[in-house]
């Protein structure tokens, strides 16, 4: 209580976390970080994997790449410094770090939800257009799509941090999170910020049903081509390239929606804690086993990788 009480007079907030110290909330951070050290070796496994393997070097394994290095910073945006003060019971983060973790984590949830919307478009051109697949999905049409994500999500970032850390901040400023989330932050100020919240809902539901209305219209149109196709075994290839993406978005839209498109009357502190851990370590973890393990291609990319291993190992 005294070092909050001494840091209640700088600009440091604190983080009142998710876990205590008892021995179930011990082992529950443990699952965390175990959690965390499977989502950082898949994502970079998978990374290294798609830029060494010239098989893997087409436009939806691009776009996985490009997923996987935004799951790689999301989870090491918020985990490492909730790790940190747990493991040394001080709850404090500086103005500038809390500002940094805001900017980051709207920049990067924002653009992977921009991602994976376009993904889906990636996969109805492959599926219903394949004959003209190289051109529509060329090389540069690839970057304009990621770079026109990541520019819409760093642009609603670097806003919406300006925003909030220019807001005046009263009394022991205990953040009700395990980091700088944006609604908790809020809480805090000294000030009305009723309008500036509207202007994030109408954000948020910009940013989650833009994408989602592409994904819903690309699948709608792409569950028409597999109808009409007349062969079983393409129709099963086709659904099979497009469930890992399914299942990847159902994952992070499901989290999203319910933490930021619920009524504010329904929003629980415990229940966004535990929903923001599930889709800022549990998802990044699963995404890379979601693409691979259901992924001859990954696969065998992965075993031609640990082959030359053994054999390099014998040598």
């Amino acid at each position: 209580m005294e070092i909050w009480l001494n840091q209640s007079y700088t600009d440091d907030f604190i983080l009142l976390g998710i876990f205590s110290h008892s021995q179930t909330d011990f082992v529950l951070f443990s699952v965390v970080m175990i959690i965390f050290t499977v989502a950082l070796c898949g994502n970079v496994l998978l990374i290294f994997l798609i830029y060494t393997d010239a098989h893997l070097h087409t436009p939806m394994y691009f776009f996985l790449s490009q997923l996987s290095l935004l799951d790689l910073m999301l989870i090491c945006t918020n985990v490492p410094k909730m790790a940190v003060n747990f493991l040394s019971g001080r709850k404090a983060i500086s103005f500038v770090g809390c500002g940094i973790q805001v900017g980051l984590f709207v920049s990067l949830v924002g653009c992977e939800g921009l991602l994976l919307g376009l993904m889906a478009y990636d996969r109805y051109v492959a599926i219903s257009h394949p004959l003209h697949y190289p051109i529509l999905m060329s090389q540069k049409v690839c970057l304009q799509i990621t770079g026109s994500s990541w520019a819409f999500g760093l642009l609603d970032g670097v806003i919406q941090m300006v925003v909030v850390m220019t807001f005046p901040y009263c009394g022991l400023r205990e953040v009700n999170h395990f980091f700088c989330e944006l609604l908790s932050l809020l809480k805090l100020a000294c000030i009305d910020t009723s309008i500036f919240e509207n202007v994030i809902f109408a954000c948020c539901v910009f940013m989650l049903f833009f994408p989602f209305s592409i994904i819903v219209a690309s699948y709608a149109r792409i569950l028409r081509a597999v109808l009409r196709m007349r062969s079983a075994q393409a129709s099963k290839k086709a659904l099979a390239t497009c469930s890992s993406h399914l299942m990847a978005v159902s994952l992070f839209y499901g989290a999203a929606m319910f933490i930021y498109l619920r009524p504010r009357r329904y929003h629980a502190p415990s229940h966004d804690k535990v929903v923001s851990l599930f889709y800022t370590v549990l998802t990044p973890m699963l995404n890379p086993l979601i693409y691979s393990l259901r992924n001859q291609e990954v696969m065998g990319s992965l075993r031609k990788g640990l082959a030359r291993c053994r054999i390099d190992s014998q040598h």
